[in-house]
């Protein structure tokens, strides 16, 4: 029985259809919808220094993507929102192991850098590293 689905989302057209799919798993079996946006600040260190505006950019545009996706969700099923930072992969699989998470469904491809995760590769890593079940959608 599903009780908690981690949703990893970055805004590209892949991610929008495994929030689709998250919904239509948690729907009969009243599992909550867990959306997970990681801002790939590896990628977009320049010389190892972050300036804040690049932090607040990256914020900002996650919390877009993270809104976007609980929108989506019909009322009656339990969601809620996390915005971490870090290497893409390697916070997901944390955060599912930290999180006693059920199944991870996420998108095949992501955006890249500059918009969002990068979910093409790292979506191998997780189908092969992870300790829970994952939905790969196209």
């Amino acid at each position: 029985m599903l009780k908690n689905i981690l949703v990893p989302i970055d805004g590209s057209e892949s991610s929008d259809r495994a929030v689709a799919e998250a919904i239509k798993l948690a729907e009969p079996c009243g599992a909550k919808l867990n959306f997970l946006y990681v801002a790939n600040i590896n990628q977009l260190a320049i010389n190892a220094c972050l300036s804040d505006a690049i932090l607040e950019a990256v914020t900002k545009a996650g919390n877009v993507i993270l809104d976007r996706a609980m929108a989506m969700v019909p009322t009656g099923i339990e969601k809620e929102a996390f915005s971490e930072t870090g290497s893409p992969a390697v916070v997901i699989l944390d955060f599912a192991g930290s999180n006693d998470m059920d199944m991870i469904v996420m998108g095949s491809r992501g955006l890249g850098v500059v918009k969002g995760v990068l979910l093409g590769s790292v979506s191998q890593y997780i189908v092969e590293q992870s300790k829970c079940p994952v939905l790969v959608v196209k």
